[in-house]
């Protein structure tokens, strides 16, 4: 059975501005490493899955930039969305192309483009894994991290019954408060990653069960009409849309050191560090401070007796936040005078 990979590399990651931009969002920045996002996604599949087999969806405006970034992708496989409509829409799409140029009832590997992942190796084995049981059981299978830490800014998912390898989806929860996520990682919750595997078939079965929102524009789909499949979707998250309304979900455990790269606070977690705990990139110099995280782009920082800091420097433009504060920079970017904000 063939295997084909869908990297979802949509969004303007307004939680990194001022570096991030509707023209060069995160997953098109160095942020984890020296190299963009995307081409650390694409890295990592490997040889998991060709290139001639891997689908990056992202936005219309958006997919120019995107396959001169990964250009070994056919560009034929960049699909540009025309609006932005979630998960759900994007994933339908994809495994409806998937099914008009392979007939032969592939599983699709779902990820997504803007991930830290420490070990790779570890990262193949489990997403083969998670195939090999959406081949034997036709299930919806999606990969749940052991979390490292009661994380409240992730959702979890919550394992059932044991079946060959994997567990049965009991529940899947939104994002809680702390005291409940310390709770729910205490009584073995997992990470809700959003890497998803399954058989197109099945996959599509399950939309045109489940979801109205999506199911009546499959034709659409069908027959390569994107423009006509995406006026006629309803905007709705694959979570929301099918996983939590479907009966056949398996969950694996996976435990590579996965982490999603979010906001600016992320990097501390998944950049390199210095020995004072510093996660710097550019020309940043760093005195007497601990836990702060600097990013320099054609500019010098010198930070000098602080802490847990946030520090960006771009084009004449310097925005300083804490760890926490970064969390919540759209709020910033509303309070601020289009002059600011819309700097490009």
């Amino acid at each position: 059975m063939s295997r084909w990979a869908v990297v979802l590399a949509g969004g303007s990651g307004t939680r990194f501005w001022p570096l991030s931009t509707p023209d060069r969002p995160k997953q098109l920045l160095p942020l984890a490493t020296n190299e963009p996002l995307l081409v650390d996604a694409m890295r990592r599949l490997g040889t998991l899955v060709p290139v001639e087999r891997t689908l990056i969806i992202t936005g219309q405006s958006l997919a120019d930039a995107v396959h001169a970034t990964v250009p070994d992708v056919p560009r034929p496989n960049v699909v540009g969305e025309p609006r932005a409509a979630g998960t759900g829409p994007a994933l339908a799409w994809a495994a409806a192309e998937i099914a008009r140029r392979d007939a032969d009832d592939p599983v699709m590997i779902c990820v997504h483009a803007d991930w830290a992942i420490r070990d790779t190796a570890g990262f193949r084995e489990t997403l083969a894994r998670a195939a090999s049981v959406a081949e034997r059981h036709r299930a919806l299978v999606t990969v749940g991290i052991v979390p490292e830490r009661p994380d409240p800014g992730f959702g979890y998912i919550q394992p059932g019954d044991k079946i060959d390898g994997a567990r049965r989806v009991a529940r899947f929860a939104e994002k809680p408060d702390r005291a409940t996520a310390e709770r729910m990682v205490a009584d073995g919750y997992l990470w809700n990653s959003g890497i998803f595997v399954w058989r197109v078939r099945d996959f599509l079965d399950e939309i045109t069960a489940r979801t109205p929102e999506i199911a009546p524009a499959l034709p659409h789909a069908s027959r390569g009409d994107l423009a006509a499949f995406y006026a006629a979707v309803t905007p709705v998250t694959v979570d929301e849309g099918v996983l939590e309304r479907s009966r056949n979900v398996l969950v694996i455990p996976g435990d590579f050191g996965w982490d999603d790269v979010g906001t600016w606070a992320a990097l501390r977690r998944v950049h390199d560090r210095d020995a004072a705990g510093n996660a710097v990139s550019g020309d940043v110099h760093a005195v007497r401070s601990r836990d702060c995280v600097a990013y320099a782009d054609d500019q010098t920082i010198v930070l000098y007796g602080v802490q847990d800091l946030v520090v960006v420097a771009r084009d004449g433009l310097t925005v300083v936040t804490t760890i926490d504060g970064a969390a919540d920079l759209k709020s910033l970017i509303e309070a601020l005078p289009p002059a600011v904000r819309n700097r490009r």
